[in-house]
Protein backbone atom coordinates (compact mmCIF):
# COMPACT_ATOMS: atom_id res chain seq x y z
CA UNK A 1 0.00 0.00 0.00
CA UNK A 2 1.51 3.32 -1.04
CA UNK A 3 1.82 6.10 1.51
CA UNK A 4 0.40 9.55 0.94
CA UNK A 5 2.36 12.80 1.40
CA UNK A 6 0.31 13.56 4.54
CA UNK A 7 1.59 10.43 6.34
CA UNK A 8 5.23 11.50 6.27
CA UNK A 9 5.66 15.22 7.04
CA UNK A 10 8.65 16.69 5.24
CA UNK A 11 10.66 19.89 5.47
CA UNK A 12 11.21 22.05 2.42
CA UNK A 13 13.04 25.34 1.86
CA UNK A 14 12.22 27.57 -1.12
CA UNK A 15 14.93 30.06 -2.08
CA UNK A 16 13.49 33.25 -3.55
CA UNK A 17 10.26 35.18 -2.95
CA UNK A 18 9.47 36.29 -6.46
CA UNK A 19 6.41 35.05 -8.30
CA UNK A 20 7.99 31.64 -8.99
CA UNK A 21 9.30 31.14 -5.45
CA UNK A 22 6.01 32.03 -3.76
CA UNK A 23 4.01 29.94 -6.21
CA UNK A 24 6.36 27.00 -5.66
CA UNK A 25 5.82 27.26 -1.90
CA UNK A 26 2.04 27.26 -2.33
CA UNK A 27 2.22 24.28 -4.68
CA UNK A 28 4.26 22.37 -2.10
CA UNK A 29 1.74 23.24 0.60
CA UNK A 30 -1.10 21.87 -1.53
CA UNK A 31 0.83 18.68 -2.29
CA UNK A 32 2.22 18.16 1.24
CA UNK A 33 -0.31 19.63 3.70
CA UNK A 34 1.53 18.41 6.82
CA UNK A 35 4.99 19.53 5.73
CA UNK A 36 7.14 22.33 7.13
CA UNK A 37 7.86 24.89 4.42
CA UNK A 38 10.04 27.99 4.60
CA UNK A 39 10.60 30.71 2.01
CA UNK A 40 14.10 32.14 2.39
CA UNK A 41 14.84 35.36 0.49
CA UNK A 42 16.60 38.69 0.62
CA UNK A 43 13.63 40.49 -0.96
CA UNK A 44 9.87 40.05 -0.46
CA UNK A 45 6.74 41.62 -1.99
CA UNK A 46 6.67 45.31 -1.11
CA UNK A 47 10.39 45.68 -1.86
CA UNK A 48 11.57 47.50 -4.98
CA UNK A 49 15.13 46.54 -5.84
CA UNK A 50 16.93 45.90 -9.11
CA UNK A 51 17.85 42.40 -7.88
CA UNK A 52 14.15 41.58 -7.37
CA UNK A 53 12.53 41.25 -10.78
CA UNK A 54 8.90 40.30 -10.08
CA UNK A 55 7.56 43.74 -9.00
CA UNK A 56 8.80 45.33 -12.22
CA UNK A 57 7.04 42.95 -14.61
CA UNK A 58 4.46 44.28 -17.06
CA UNK A 59 2.16 41.47 -16.12
CA UNK A 60 -0.01 39.58 -18.58
CA UNK A 61 -0.50 36.14 -20.11
CA UNK A 62 0.74 36.04 -23.69
CA UNK A 63 2.73 32.87 -24.21
CA UNK A 64 6.11 33.09 -25.91
CA UNK A 65 6.55 29.31 -25.78
CA UNK A 66 6.65 27.52 -29.13
CA UNK A 67 8.45 24.27 -28.27
CA UNK A 68 5.40 22.04 -28.75
CA UNK A 69 6.31 20.55 -25.37
CA UNK A 70 7.23 21.35 -21.78
CA UNK A 71 7.27 25.16 -21.94
CA UNK A 72 3.85 25.26 -23.56
CA UNK A 73 2.53 22.92 -20.86
CA UNK A 74 3.74 25.30 -18.13
CA UNK A 75 1.89 28.20 -19.72
CA UNK A 76 -1.25 26.13 -20.23
CA UNK A 77 -1.31 25.17 -16.55
CA UNK A 78 -0.87 28.79 -15.44
CA UNK A 79 -3.65 29.91 -17.77
CA UNK A 80 -6.01 27.50 -16.02
CA UNK A 81 -4.99 28.72 -12.57
CA UNK A 82 -5.33 32.36 -13.61
CA UNK A 83 -8.81 31.58 -14.88
CA UNK A 84 -9.78 30.15 -11.49
CA UNK A 85 -8.23 33.05 -9.57
CA UNK A 86 -9.81 35.73 -11.79
CA UNK A 87 -13.24 34.15 -11.39
CA UNK A 88 -13.20 33.33 -7.67
CA UNK A 89 -10.73 35.83 -6.20
CA UNK A 90 -10.74 39.07 -8.21
CA UNK A 91 -9.03 40.86 -5.32
CA UNK A 92 -5.87 38.92 -6.21
CA UNK A 93 -5.23 41.33 -9.08
CA UNK A 94 -5.80 39.10 -12.12
CA UNK A 95 -8.45 40.06 -14.66
CA UNK A 96 -9.54 38.82 -18.06
CA UNK A 97 -8.79 41.18 -20.92
CA UNK A 98 -8.68 41.07 -24.72
CA UNK A 99 -5.34 41.64 -26.42
CA UNK A 100 -4.38 43.03 -29.82
CA UNK A 101 -1.09 41.63 -31.15
CA UNK A 102 0.60 43.37 -34.09
CA UNK A 103 3.74 42.16 -35.84
CA UNK A 104 6.16 43.75 -38.28
CA UNK A 105 7.12 40.46 -39.92
CA UNK A 106 5.23 37.67 -41.63
CA UNK A 107 3.50 35.18 -39.36
CA UNK A 108 6.02 32.53 -40.43
CA UNK A 109 8.87 34.73 -39.16
CA UNK A 110 7.26 36.14 -36.00
CA UNK A 111 8.06 33.03 -33.92
CA UNK A 112 4.55 32.66 -32.52
CA UNK A 113 3.75 29.32 -34.18
CA UNK A 114 4.65 26.05 -32.48
CA UNK A 115 7.49 24.04 -33.95
CA UNK A 116 6.36 20.93 -35.80
CA UNK A 117 2.65 21.85 -35.74
CA UNK A 118 2.91 25.30 -37.34
CA UNK A 119 -0.06 26.45 -35.25
CA UNK A 120 -0.71 28.98 -32.52
CA UNK A 121 -0.87 26.43 -29.71
CA UNK A 122 -3.00 28.44 -27.27
CA UNK A 123 -5.77 29.37 -29.68
CA UNK A 124 -8.21 27.07 -27.87
CA UNK A 125 -7.44 28.67 -24.50
CA UNK A 126 -8.11 32.26 -25.54
CA UNK A 127 -11.33 31.60 -27.42
CA UNK A 128 -9.83 31.64 -30.89
CA UNK A 129 -8.07 34.54 -32.60
CA UNK A 130 -9.32 36.99 -35.21
CA UNK A 131 -6.92 38.20 -37.93
CA UNK A 132 -6.84 41.99 -38.30
CA UNK A 133 -7.95 43.53 -41.56
CA UNK A 134 -5.46 45.58 -43.52
CA UNK A 135 -7.15 48.86 -42.56
CA UNK A 136 -6.85 47.91 -38.87
CA UNK A 137 -3.06 47.60 -39.04
CA UNK A 138 -0.81 50.56 -38.19
CA UNK A 139 1.74 51.84 -40.66
CA UNK A 140 4.40 49.29 -41.70
CA UNK A 141 2.77 46.46 -39.74
CA UNK A 142 2.55 43.14 -41.60
CA UNK A 143 -0.15 41.26 -39.71
CA UNK A 144 -2.05 41.22 -36.44
CA UNK A 145 -4.41 39.19 -34.30
CA UNK A 146 -7.15 40.01 -31.82
CA UNK A 147 -7.05 37.66 -28.84
CA UNK A 148 -10.54 37.63 -27.29
CA UNK A 149 -9.71 36.60 -23.72
CA UNK A 150 -6.43 36.39 -21.85
CA UNK A 151 -5.22 37.94 -18.56
CA UNK A 152 -3.70 41.15 -17.28
CA UNK A 153 -2.07 41.22 -13.84
CA UNK A 154 -1.61 43.96 -11.27
CA UNK A 155 1.75 42.56 -10.22
CA UNK A 156 2.02 44.49 -6.95
CA UNK A 157 -1.36 43.25 -5.73
CA UNK A 158 -0.85 39.72 -7.02
CA UNK A 159 2.53 39.35 -5.28
CA UNK A 160 1.00 40.54 -2.01
CA UNK A 161 -1.86 38.08 -2.50
CA UNK A 162 0.60 35.22 -3.00
CA UNK A 163 2.44 36.29 0.14
CA UNK A 164 -0.81 36.35 2.11
CA UNK A 165 -1.65 32.85 0.88
CA UNK A 166 1.73 31.71 2.16
CA UNK A 167 1.02 33.24 5.57
CA UNK A 168 -2.42 31.65 5.67
CA UNK A 169 -0.82 28.33 4.77
CA UNK A 170 1.57 28.64 7.72
CA UNK A 171 4.59 28.87 5.46
CA UNK A 172 7.55 30.39 7.31
CA UNK A 173 8.99 33.56 5.77
CA UNK A 174 12.67 34.19 6.44
CA UNK A 175 14.43 37.35 5.23
CA UNK A 176 18.11 36.55 4.85
CA UNK A 177 20.80 36.90 2.21
CA UNK A 178 22.86 33.77 1.67
CA UNK A 179 26.14 33.30 -0.17
CA UNK A 180 25.97 29.55 -0.81
CA UNK A 181 23.02 27.28 -1.47
CA UNK A 182 24.04 24.94 1.36
CA UNK A 183 23.10 27.72 3.81
CA UNK A 184 19.44 27.06 2.98
CA UNK A 185 19.67 23.91 5.09
CA UNK A 186 20.36 26.00 8.20
CA UNK A 187 16.77 27.34 8.22
CA UNK A 188 15.26 24.13 9.57
CA UNK A 189 16.71 20.70 10.41
CA UNK A 190 16.38 17.62 8.22
CA UNK A 191 15.48 19.45 5.01
CA UNK A 192 14.15 17.01 2.41
CA UNK A 193 14.72 19.35 -0.54
CA UNK A 194 15.73 22.91 -1.38
CA UNK A 195 13.91 24.59 -4.26
CA UNK A 196 16.13 27.11 -5.99
CA UNK A 197 13.92 29.91 -7.36
CA UNK A 198 16.53 32.68 -7.18
CA UNK A 199 16.22 33.82 -10.79
CA UNK A 200 19.18 35.94 -11.84
CA UNK A 201 20.68 35.31 -8.40
CA UNK A 202 21.67 31.85 -9.63
CA UNK A 203 24.39 33.54 -11.66
CA UNK A 204 26.43 34.22 -8.51
CA UNK A 205 24.91 31.99 -5.80
CA UNK A 206 27.61 29.70 -4.43
CA UNK A 207 27.04 26.06 -5.27
CA UNK A 208 25.11 27.06 -8.41
CA UNK A 209 27.00 29.86 -10.21
CA UNK A 210 25.22 29.29 -13.48
CA UNK A 211 27.06 31.42 -16.03
CA UNK A 212 24.40 30.61 -18.60
CA UNK A 213 22.29 33.21 -16.80
CA UNK A 214 22.22 36.79 -18.06
CA UNK A 215 19.98 39.83 -17.59
CA UNK A 216 17.54 41.04 -20.21
CA UNK A 217 16.83 44.60 -19.17
CA UNK A 218 13.32 45.97 -19.46
CA UNK A 219 12.08 49.53 -18.93
CA UNK A 220 8.51 50.70 -18.36
CA UNK A 221 6.55 53.85 -17.61
CA UNK A 222 3.52 53.61 -15.33
CA UNK A 223 0.90 56.27 -16.11
CA UNK A 224 -2.50 57.20 -14.75
CA UNK A 225 -5.53 55.68 -16.41
CA UNK A 226 -6.65 57.97 -19.25
CA UNK A 227 -10.13 59.49 -19.34
CA UNK A 228 -11.00 57.19 -22.21
CA UNK A 229 -10.68 53.63 -20.82
CA UNK A 230 -8.60 51.18 -22.79
CA UNK A 231 -10.66 48.59 -24.63
CA UNK A 232 -7.87 46.00 -24.67
CA UNK A 233 -4.19 45.35 -24.10
CA UNK A 234 -1.87 46.18 -27.00
CA UNK A 235 1.35 44.52 -28.13
CA UNK A 236 3.53 45.32 -31.16
CA UNK A 237 6.85 43.76 -32.11
CA UNK A 238 8.80 42.46 -35.10
CA UNK A 239 8.71 39.02 -33.43
CA UNK A 240 7.12 37.61 -30.28
CA UNK A 241 10.40 38.12 -28.41
CA UNK A 242 12.37 41.07 -29.77
CA UNK A 243 14.43 44.05 -28.67
CA UNK A 244 11.90 46.47 -30.18
CA UNK A 245 8.71 45.58 -28.35
CA UNK A 246 5.88 47.97 -27.48
CA UNK A 247 3.08 47.10 -25.08
CA UNK A 248 0.22 48.77 -23.23
CA UNK A 249 -1.47 47.01 -20.29
CA UNK A 250 -4.22 48.59 -18.20
CA UNK A 251 -3.90 46.90 -14.83
CA UNK A 252 -6.95 46.06 -12.69
CA UNK A 253 -7.71 47.45 -9.23
CA UNK A 254 -6.44 51.00 -9.79
CA UNK A 255 -3.08 49.74 -11.04
CA UNK A 256 -2.75 52.38 -13.75
CA UNK A 257 -1.47 51.65 -17.24
CA UNK A 258 1.98 50.16 -17.76
CA UNK A 259 3.78 51.18 -20.95
CA UNK A 260 6.80 49.41 -22.34
CA UNK A 261 9.28 48.46 -23.28
CA UNK A 262 12.59 47.00 -24.36
CA UNK A 263 14.65 43.80 -24.21
CA UNK A 264 18.33 44.59 -23.72
CA UNK A 265 20.37 41.42 -23.32
CA UNK A 266 23.40 41.63 -21.04
CA UNK A 267 22.51 45.10 -19.70
CA UNK A 268 22.73 45.28 -15.87
CA UNK A 269 21.87 49.01 -15.62
CA UNK A 270 19.15 49.62 -13.03
CA UNK A 271 18.59 53.29 -13.85
CA UNK A 272 15.80 54.49 -16.13
CA UNK A 273 16.95 55.98 -19.44
CA UNK A 274 15.04 59.27 -19.99
CA UNK A 275 15.47 59.13 -23.77
CA UNK A 276 14.10 55.59 -23.89
CA UNK A 277 11.20 56.58 -21.63
CA UNK A 278 10.28 59.35 -24.07
CA UNK A 279 10.41 56.88 -26.96
CA UNK A 280 8.22 54.41 -25.05
CA UNK A 281 5.56 57.08 -24.50
CA UNK A 282 5.56 57.99 -28.19
CA UNK A 283 5.38 54.39 -29.40
CA UNK A 284 2.60 53.48 -26.97
CA UNK A 285 0.46 56.48 -27.89
CA UNK A 286 0.83 55.58 -31.56
CA UNK A 287 -0.25 52.02 -30.79
CA UNK A 288 -3.15 52.68 -28.39
CA UNK A 289 -5.36 55.61 -29.48
CA UNK A 290 -7.11 55.71 -26.09
CA UNK A 291 -3.91 57.11 -24.53
CA UNK A 292 -4.05 60.38 -26.45
CA UNK A 293 -0.87 62.45 -26.78
CA UNK A 294 2.39 61.63 -24.96
CA UNK A 295 2.55 65.09 -23.41
CA UNK A 296 -0.88 64.63 -21.83
CA UNK A 297 -0.05 61.41 -19.98
CA UNK A 298 0.35 61.65 -16.20
CA UNK A 299 3.44 59.67 -15.22
CA UNK A 300 3.29 57.80 -11.90
CA UNK A 301 6.77 56.27 -11.99
CA UNK A 302 9.48 54.78 -14.15
CA UNK A 303 10.50 51.15 -13.80
CA UNK A 304 13.52 49.05 -14.69
CA UNK A 305 13.68 45.29 -14.26
CA UNK A 306 16.22 42.63 -15.15
CA UNK A 307 14.56 39.55 -16.61
CA UNK A 308 16.35 36.35 -15.52
CA UNK A 309 17.29 34.99 -18.92
CA UNK A 310 19.26 31.81 -19.58
CA UNK A 311 21.06 30.38 -22.59
CA UNK A 312 19.28 27.17 -23.50
CA UNK A 313 16.06 28.12 -21.70
CA UNK A 314 14.90 27.77 -18.09
CA UNK A 315 16.51 25.25 -15.77
CA UNK A 316 13.90 22.91 -14.33
CA UNK A 317 15.69 19.91 -12.87
CA UNK A 318 16.79 18.17 -9.68
CA UNK A 319 20.33 17.45 -8.59
CA UNK A 320 21.97 16.07 -5.47
CA UNK A 321 25.27 17.16 -3.96
CA UNK A 322 27.19 16.27 -0.80
CA UNK A 323 26.92 19.71 0.82
CA UNK A 324 23.51 20.96 -0.43
CA UNK A 325 21.63 17.66 -0.61
CA UNK A 326 18.64 17.46 -2.94
CA UNK A 327 18.13 20.72 -4.85
CA UNK A 328 15.32 21.31 -7.33
CA UNK A 329 16.18 24.17 -9.67
CA UNK A 330 13.44 26.37 -11.11
CA UNK A 331 14.93 29.53 -12.61
CA UNK A 332 15.71 31.24 -15.89
CA UNK A 333 12.15 31.89 -17.13
CA UNK A 334 13.13 35.30 -18.53
CA UNK A 335 9.96 37.32 -19.20
CA UNK A 336 7.65 34.31 -18.75
CA UNK A 337 7.84 34.20 -14.95
CA UNK A 338 4.18 34.99 -14.29
CA UNK A 339 2.62 33.09 -17.17
CA UNK A 340 4.68 29.96 -16.40
CA UNK A 341 4.58 30.24 -12.60
CA UNK A 342 2.11 27.45 -11.80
Amino acid sequence: MSSSPQEHPRRFVVLGAGVIGLTTALTLRAEYPASTIAVLAEHFPGDYHIDYCSPWAGGNWCSSANDNGLLESFDRLAFGRFSEIAETTPEAGIKRSPLRMIFDQRVEDAEILSKETGRLWYEDLVGGTVPLKQDELPDKAVFGLDVPSTFVINTQIYLQWLLEQCRNGKIDLVRRRIQHIREARLVTPDVAAVFNCTGLGSYSLGGVEDKSMYPTRGQTVLVEQPIRPLERMYFRSPRRVDNDTTYVFQRPLAGGVVLGGCRQDGNWDGEADPALAKTILERCCALAPELGRPEDLKIVKHGVGLRPNRKGGPRIEAERSDDAGLVVHNYGASGAGYQASW
